[in-house]
């Protein structure tokens, strides 16, 4: 029973993030990071955001790496 309880456990912590992450999304400035690329002319918009995706990757990644030492 106790792996069921772990994960039951990791879902609600990681719904909760996700629920954290939705309410304060629009107050976040990804996608409006230095290092992203944003071309818009007429009838034309380029949009490349390099930098927020390496900043989630990294995020992501110590979070992952956190899981990891945890077990």
């Amino acid at each position: 029973m106790e792996p069921v309880a772990r994960s039951l456990i990791v879902l609600g912590v990681f719904l909760v993030a996700v629920g954290l992450l939705l309410y304060a999304g629009p107050a976040l400035p990804l996608g409006r990071l230095p290092g992203d690329i944003r071309i818009e002319r007429p009838g034309f918009r380029l949009y490349l955001p390099i930098t927020s995706c390496l900043l989630v990757s990294a995020v992501v990644s110590l979070i992952l790496w956190l899981l990891a030492k945890l077990r």
